[in-house]
């Protein structure tokens, strides 16, 4: 059995219109979001084996808070510069080619990529908030083999629910 976990970066700031959209650091309600959101993950006993985060600085920042408040170690983050605006499919490729030593992984991301990721996998879902938890569980031994067909739904969090 093996586990996925989309989270959606926390909330950007946009106080700063000469950043690039890749430079855009978290937000104040992001930096309050994130940490929750690792608090309900820890309370549930779900720590990653494996962060895969996109490069952008608003992913990687709420990869590196889930690692502090998951109390795992950074080395467990992998930047992925393929997960900036990644689609569907490019998430699922990041996936698919990750070691199978590994059991739980998270993917930290971006909207629309991630809404779709959720449609192909799931069906019909409005919308992943900033800071939001979506996770499977995927009937196969191998990263490989993860399909549709083989995922259900675990559970879908979010700050404000």
């Amino acid at each position: 059995m093996k586990k996925i976990i989309l989270v959606r970066h926390g909330k950007s700031a946009w106080d700063n219109p000469k950043l690039s959209d890749h430079d855009r650091p978290l937000a104040d309600r992001g930096l309050n979001d994130v940490p929750e959101m690792g608090l309900r993950l820890k309370e549930k006993g779900i720590l990653p084996d494996l962060i895969l985060s996109s490069t952008a600085i608003r992913a990687s920042q709420t990869a590196e808070i889930l690692a502090e408040v998951l109390d795992i170690s950074t080395s467990k983050i992998v930047y992925e510069k393929n997960l900036y605006h990644a689609s569907a499919a490019m998430i699922l490729k990041c996936i698919q080619r990750q070691d199978d030593e590994y059991d739980l992984i998270f993917v930290v991301g971006h909207n629309p990529g991630m809404n779709d990721f959720i449609d192909y996998f799931s069906g019909n879902f409005d919308n992943l908030p900033t800071s939001g938890l979506y996770g499977w569980l995927v009937d196969t031994d191998h990263w490989i083999q993860v399909r549709a067909e083989n995922t259900k739904t675990w559970f879908i969090d979010y700050p404000k629910k």
